[in-house]
């Protein structure tokens, strides 16, 4: 009985020595961070057409940040009453899907 109990811990112990981690050779993951443009300017210098589109489509928010990139689309930050997030508009005050 004790050899029986023996052989099988032994057998357990000799396939647990056998059990590796897979390789993660050639598994490289390259992560890139896209980054924008856009500069920040004054919230005075925002164009009247977006700042209408904000209070028609977004009553109560605040415009707290803007920024301007080269093309000409805005980014805003927009603040209500429980967040604040990132809105892009044209000069022409239409909303841009980014």
């Amino acid at each position: 009985m004790k050899k029986i109990v023996l052989v099988a811990a032994m057998a357990l112990g000799s396939m647990t020595a056998f059990a590796t981690v897979p390789s993660t050779e050639g598994n490289d993951t390259r992560i890139t961070i896209a980054q924008d443009d856009y500069k920040e300017i004054a919230v005075a210098e925002v164009p009247a057409a977006i700042i209408e589109a904000l209070e028609a489509d977004f009553p109560g928010a605040e415009l707290t940040k803007a920024y301007v990139n080269e093309e000409g689309t805005y980014k805003i930050e927009v603040t209500t009453e429980t967040t604040t997030g990132h809105l892009y508009a044209n000069e022409n005050g239409e909303w841009i899907e980014q």
